[in-house]
């Protein structure tokens, strides 16, 4: 039997599997940190500080009272954590990394080769010396290296000493052991993964298993692409063919779209429509979401279900942006109302609001505009400014 959802419960359950049902205000402290990053998988980290960096801000919109510190001690301390790649470069947790070695054996049979290839005679015995210095001295960024004027063959000096380090970190034999102002310090992994962590190993059927379904899992409902595509570590085939071998665990289910469009056939467990109505409703307030928020992350799906359209414009010349540089989603309630463009002026100790439009359907109400303002003066304490400064411009699309 086909289940068919409707596009509010849709959006319910993926918002409660995201972490963005919970209480934002709910004490949460370290222990709980690392609890909300496995039920979410993983936070990615981004360079951007347009207000704050992309992983920070992730976690502050499911809870206001998150520690960069408490994060800082998970990663460098206790080892509870480590950074390496999904999608993109990612906070994980460490209970995951004996997965992630079978990822580490697949860069090591491509990647290294492409990289050989791009960067010719010497590339090989470059990395192996590089490997080698880190371990007989020690953790380095690439611009210790760089300092020290490290070469090998000519080819230290056709690009710098990160190309090594990236690819030997892709690999898993190092690993990224602090930030310093947000520089990676890179040593090796054994010395930087706890061992209750760092060993162990799992067949490949099993770490196939694992893949697709803690991905589903966290996605609630998915088709076999969207299983693939959530920590990007099977192919679509993989994730199909287990779909295949687990059909009596699984049931098929038809989402409505938002937009209108046509019903998306998927896959959830068995047990799926025994917890419906355990989904607990959203919070009411209205949430500023990072660009790079994992509910954002699958544009397509974020369209079905939200009938939000959203891409970041970083990358677009200035003149052809529709919205602007580093545009910010809001969330209310279950619903995507509209993008704000703002910046933390840490100099002048504002943060500083360019620009708001809403969605179409959605009114500027008194409302609606309190609870942003209220959302606004959140993030501007979070971001370490002392007020909110509207910009002339702020309010021209709702003119």
């Amino acid at each position: 039997m086909t289940i068919r959802l409707s596009n509010r419960d849709a959006r319910r359950i993926f918002l409660a599997k995201q972490g963005l049902s919970a209480a934002p205000h709910r004490a949460l402290g370290k222990d709980g940190l690392l609890q909300l990053i496995h039920e979410i998988g993983f936070v990615q980290v981004d360079s951007i500080a347009t207000v704050e960096r992309a992983h920070h801000q992730i976690l502050f919109s499911r809870n206001q009272t998150y520690r960069r510190e408490h994060l800082a001690e998970l990663l460098e301390k206790d080892g509870e954590l480590f950074e390496h790649w999904t999608h993109d470069a990612s906070i994980i947790p460490s209970t995951f990394f004996v997965y992630w070695k079978h990822r580490f054996k697949w860069e090591s049979e491509t990647l290294r080769e492409r990289w050989r290839k791009w960067r010719g005679d010497g590339f090989d015995a470059s990395c192996d010396e590089t490997y080698e210095r880190i371990a007989a001295n020690g953790a380095v960024m690439s611009r210790d290296l760089k300092e020290e004027g490290h070469q090998s063959g000519g080819w230290w000096n056709w690009h710098p000493s990160k190309t090594a380090l990236e690819v030997l970190w892709r690999q898993g034999k190092l690993a990224i052991a602090r930030r310093e102002n947000f520089q990676k310090v890179y040593d090796l992994t054994e010395r930087v993964i706890p061992v209750r962590h760092y060993e162990g190993e799992v067949a490949h059927e099993e770490f196939i298993d694992w893949a697709c379904r803690s991905a589903l899992e966290r996605l609630g409902f998915a088709t076999h692409g969207e299983i693939a595509a959530f920590w990007d570590l099977v192919s679509p085939d993989e994730a199909k063919g287990w779909v295949a071998a687990h059909r009596d665990e699984l049931c098929d289910i038809v989402i409505e779209s938002a937009n209108g469009g046509k019903p998306r056939p998927s896959y959830a467990f068995a047990h799926f429509p025994d917890g419906l109505g355990d989904i607990p409703e959203p919070p009411g307030r209205i949430r500023v979401l990072s660009p790079f928020d994992p509910l954002l992350r699958d544009r397509n799906r974020a369209e079905r279900l939200f009938d939000f359209f959203y891409r970041i414009e970083v990358f677009v010349p200035e003149p052809k942006r529709e919205y602007g540089y580093y545009v910010f989603p809001l969330l209310e309630g279950d619903r995507l109302i509209g993008r704000i463009d703002m910046k933390a002026d840490r100099r002048g100790g504002s943060l500083d609001v360019r620009r708001l439009w809403l969605e179409r359907g959605v009114r500027a109400s008194s409302g609606r505009m309190e609870k942003l303002m209220a959302e606004l003066d959140r993030v501007a304490r979070f971001a370490g400014v002392e007020k909110v400064k509207l910009l002339e411009s702020w309010n021209a699309a709702l003119s």
